[in-house]
């Protein structure tokens, strides 16, 4: 089967990540072929990759990628993600996991000589480096190069939200590269200046930034020659810095949710026990569980799939499901935070370096629990369309229909002028009967929930 060339590998000259059959394969040139072979050598990337903080590699024999000095093949990730889809706790994480490859790689004469956050991905909850060219032999009398990007793909994001108590997605996604010091600086007040950080990492880097430019700072640093124990010692300060950043934020519109909802504990019951004989019913590949919430019922999918990816708008739902999932040594859920009315799109150069969710992996089951309601009435989105978009995905559903009768129907729709004539269940079944068909339906104990299994035509 041919190579197929991933879009969004081409920044680095020096190498470039190809698809064949499953496989993910990387070629190398040869000044990359070196310093793989130094890493190879290393003590910390064997170490590094038994602990899954690096993504398993080996060089092999590929005839048809004959252009480049050699090729290198990766474990695959199930399922990619982007920093702009991670809840906090996640992208400290990556931030911390980076810093401490930082240390090993230093420790045996190599650096990573970018800091982007792409270069992480997931296990679950568990990161793992994937850019393994990143890793190049630290070259006498130069400073850390990719110090400026690790500010403003981790340091700031991470400083926002810990400092300001404002969102970094909507930021990360804005911008692949991620948020400049200049544009974080004014941001901050004067009080601020106090805060850990601030005053060495966003406000003089700003100003020098402002005056002269990476090359030409690069260049004086490299003239009066720049120790690697300067280095060691910020990769240090930076982890210290990092590991107090905190997000203090006690509850959210739907954080709770888990804990204080409508249904009664034999609804609860009922409804648990539809989805796991919807789960059981065969082996999935992949289950997406949109409006997850806390992931009561990802769990009950990863019973019997091969991974689920788990999805809410909720930053703080999702970071607690994370915190929860780490604590456990989960592998199988990936919890993100998307809203799906304004899911994360392609982005990057031509539209194709990042992914939207759908290009990087379609589910064979997927989760629509609580949520219909919420889309339809609470997003405006016609019945019928999320319907149809679910049926695109080919994929089975375990869908909840909610009744206008249902308290928290009526919740959403008491400051509504529009009385959503077409929300009703007979409409429901019958936008869903012409995409997929039912084998199963029950209607939970106080008659205003009703739970769908379906398969696509």
């Amino acid at each position: 089967m041919a190579c197929r060339r991933e879009p969004g590998s081409f920044r680095d000259r020096n190498n470039r990540v190809f698809y064949q059959d499953g496989r993910v394969l990387r070629g190398v040139s040869a000044v990359a072929l070196k310093d793989w072979q130094a890493l190879s050598a290393s003590e910390f990337f064997p170490a590094m990759t038994r602990a899954a903080k690096v993504i398993p590699t080996k060089r092999v024999q590929e005839p048809e990628l004959g252009t480049w000095d050699a090729v290198l093949e990766h474990e695959a990730v199930p399922f990619l993600s982007y920093p702009y889809e991670w809840p906090f706790g996640m992208l400290k994480d990556a931030a911390l996991l980076h810093l401490e490859l930082m240390q090993a790689a230093l420790r045996e004469g190599m650096i990573l000589k970018d800091s982007s956050a792409y270069n992480i991905q997931w296990l679950g909850a568990q990161p793992t480096f994937i850019d393994i060219t990143s890793f190049v032999r630290l070259p006498a009398g130069e400073p850390w190069v990719g110090y400026r990007q690790f500010c403003s793909m981790f340091l700031y994001p991470l400083m926002l939200q810990a400092y300001r108590n404002a969102a970094f997605q909507p930021w990360m996604r804005g911008s692949l590269d991620g948020i400049a010091s200049e544009e974080f600086n004014r941001i901050l007040g004067l009080r601020d200046l106090w805060r850990p950080g601030v005053l060495s990492h966003v406000f003089l880097q700003a100003k020098l930034q402002g005056s002269m430019s990476t090359r030409a700072v690069k260049r004086e640093l490299q003239s009066a020659g720049f120790p690697k124990e300067l280095i060691v010692s910020n990769v240090r300060k930076l982890q210290d810095l990092i590991s107090g950043l905190e997000w203090r934020q006690a509850r959210s519109q739907w954080s709770e949710y888990a804990a204080n909802n409508t249904y009664s504990a034999p609804e609860n019951d009922q409804k648990a026990a539809f989805v796991r004989g919807a789960v059981i019913s065969k082996r999935w590949r992949r289950v997406w569980d949109l409006g997850c919430n806390t992931g009561a019922y990802s769990r009950i999918a990863a019973e019997n799939a091969d991974y689920v990816v788990s999805m809410d708008a909720d930053q703080l739902a999702v970071e607690r499901f994370y915190q929860a999932l780490k604590k456990e040594g989960r592998r199988s859920i990936l919890p993100l935070v998307n809203n799906l009315v304004d899911p994360s799109p392609n982005l990057g150069w031509r539209g194709l370096e990042r992914k939207s969710l759908p290009e990087r992996g379609k589910p064979d089951l997927t989760l629509c629990l609580a949520l219909i309601h919420h889309v339809v009435l609470s997003a405006n989105v016609p019945l019928r369309e999320f319907i149809g978009w679910l049926a695109e995905l080919k994929t089975a559903v375990v869908i909840e229909f909610v009744s206008k009768e249902d308290p928290m129907v009526k919740l959403l729709l008491q400051n509504k002028t529009d009385d959503y004539a077409d929300y009703d269940q007979q409409s429901f079944e019958r936008y869903l009967g012409e995409s997929f068909v039912v084998s199963k339906r029950q209607e939970l104990e106080t008659g205003t929930r009703t739970l769908y299994f379906a398969a696509p035509r």
